[in-house]
């Protein structure tokens, strides 16, 4: 198994611990606030990170734009669509829109980058896309419905976000010598920026809201900043930097498996019958990303 693909399953382990955080305060105080914050946190680690450890490297104009642009479209917008949908839907079965995922990366990186979906790729994918199916089964049969609203964020954020991973690998390829941190600190710093003007026109009471909450809940919300922005975007992007943009973003569709087995623990319900099958699905899907 390449090193890149274990970057990448790691980032959606540590991006599914950090949604159980993100929906309970995007329902509780807002999915704006939660956004800007998990932005702010993240911006400041990577900030420091480069500071201490890598260093800065140099940076061509037009990726220091892609970057920032990737920032402000998939962790910006695309972020406040995706936890509206976390709102709505739940983590676990939100994510399962990622299942498209792939299919749009794959398609931009043929275009863009003339990456192509080998057999084995194409295979790993399928096994993805049935996790997907398979999860949506479950959904329309105990609700007797898809949710069209928070289907529609989901679809939205999941269309951002696969904008977002172009343009961030387009400017890693400009700039090879920049480090997966630094690209997350422009990135970051283009979501913060996009929070910034929003508040001119929603003021999202940044500071009065974190305040609010109780000593545990601070920590609770920067913890899960930690996870689902700092550790996941990091090692998410050492993955995109170098890895096969198809495999990578087929990969994140595990994200609703680890999200949905959370919520069974946190609910303390038995996994279904339908986790299950997704889990078997996932495994074969899985073993044919190794190559």
């Amino acid at each position: 198994m390449e090193i890149v693909y274990i970057y990448a399953l790691f980032s959606n382990l540590s991006f599914a611990l950090g949604t159980q955080v993100f929906t309970h305060y995007s329902r509780s105080i807002s999915s704006n606030w939660m956004n800007a914050f998990k932005a702010t946190v993240g911006l400041v680690g990577y900030f420091l990170t480069i500071i201490i450890f890598t260093g800065w490297h140099d940076i061509s104009l037009s990726s220091s734009a892609f970057f920032l642009i990737s920032g402000f479209i998939g962790l910006g917008i695309g972020d406040m669509f995706l936890l509206k949908s976390f709102s709505d839907l739940g983590p676990g079965r939100t994510l399962i829109v990622f299942g498209l995922h792939p299919l749009i990366v794959g398609s931009i990186s043929y275009i863009i980058f003339g990456q192509e979906i080998g057999p084995r790729k194409f295979i790993a994918i399928i096994f993805f896309i049935l996790c997907l199916l398979t999860f949506a089964r479950e959904q329309f049969k105990a609700t007797k419905s898809f949710q069209f609203r928070g289907l529609t964020y989901a679809l939205i954020g999941v269309s951002l976000d696969a904008c977002g991973v172009i343009l961030t690998r387009a400017a890693f390829d400009n700039s090879p010598a920049v480090s997966g941190f630094e690209g997350n600190f422009y990135r970051a710093l283009g979501a913060v920026s996009f929070y910034l003007i929003l508040s001119r026109f929603k003021p999202l009471h940044f500071t009065q809201n974190f305040l609010k909450q109780t000593i545990k809940g601070r920590g609770m919300v920067i913890i899960g900043s930690i996870l689902g922005t700092y550790l996941s975007l990091a090692t998410y992007l050492l993955a995109v930097k170098s890895g096969n943009l198809a495999t990578i973003s087929a990969i994140s569709i595990t994200g609703s498996i680890f999200s949905s087995i959370l919520e069974c623990i946190i609910d303390k319900k038995w996994p279904t019958k339908y986790l299950m099958i997704a889990f078997f699905f996932f495994l074969f899907g899985f073993y044919f990303t190794n190559w």
